[in-house]
């Protein structure tokens, strides 16, 4: 059995920067242990898995140790390569997740534009272990399917080394950390090591987070992020209410075959 493969690097122009996925192009959908194997052994933040429906793409999207909800650099990295690979015509897809309905992606000039849900966070009491983790105290913590650390200087979020360790004791998915940006709206960072992802590189999903505190915050509905991981990325964002626009662009790294036994 062979299936499809590339590697797409996501919220960059350029190569060994923003966020690598693998993406796996089936026919239809193999055993989940299978999937999770695959993602394992591409050892990436996250593994897409698409199946073409028509009209529609089913997709799914793991990382090296469990199923994740939504992902936006995957989802990203898919789009790229029905467009730029596999001839995709027009400008718009439409894909189907399990958990988070109905995503599409617009061809925007050079930028994939990811039409994902808003999901704002609500404001909690930190528990102790959220600072004692982070190395630092935040001026503001949030809490959803990830907690939200909200500093006041980018400086404080880019010189940030947590213990890992601890943070993947907090219940949640993970913990991202943001303050105002010196050159751009805001910045961010992400650490899922509860999920196998020590600091994802550029992370579409927290961004349905990020876009509305920010847009209320600033009072702007077009937002211009970076996420300050050591690959580093650029986000390009848009409040839309219920919804939100993450824009950026993508390259191939790989493109090949995964091979797998048949029985």
């Amino acid at each position: 059995m062979t299936i499809p493969y590339y590697e797409v690097l996501a919220f960059t122009s350029r190569p060994f920067a923003g966020n690598p996925a693998g993406i796996c192009i089936l026919e239809e959908w193999l055993p989940d242990d299978l999937l999770q194997k695959i993602a394992a052994e591409n050892n990436l933040a996250e593994t897409a898995f698409f199946v073409d429906r028509g009209s529609f793409y089913d997709i799914r999207w793991m990382s090296p140790v469990v199923e994740i909800d939504l992902c936006g650099h995957a989802t990203i990295g898919s789009a790229h390569v029905l467009f730029q690979h596999l001839g995709r015509r027009g400008n718009s897809l439409t894909f189907q997740s399990r958990s988070s309905g109905e995503l599409k992606v617009d061809r925007v000039d050079d930028r994939l534009v990811l039409d994902f849900p808003s999901r704002p966070a609500s404001p909690c009491e930190a528990p102790p272990l959220l600072a004692q983790s982070l190395g630092a105290q935040p001026k503001e913590v949030f809490k959803g399917r990830d907690y939200m650390a909200v500093f006041e200087r980018q400086e404080e979020v880019a010189t940030l080394t947590p213990d890992l360790a601890q943070l993947s004791k907090l219940d949640g998915q993970g913990v991202f950390v943001t303050a105002p940006g010196n050159d751009c709206d805001f910045v961010s960072r992400y650490f899922a090591p509860s999920v196998g992802v020590p600091e994802d590189p550029v992370t579409g999903s927290i961004h349905c987070v990020l876009i509305p505190y920010w847009s209320k915050r600033l009072g702007r509905k077009k937002l211009h992020a970076r996420q300050l991981s050591p690959r580093g990325g650029e986000l390009f964002c848009e409040d839309r209410g219920a919804r939100v626009g993450i824009g950026g662009t993508a390259v191939t790294y790989v493109e090949g075959t995964v091979h797998l036994p048949d029985n």
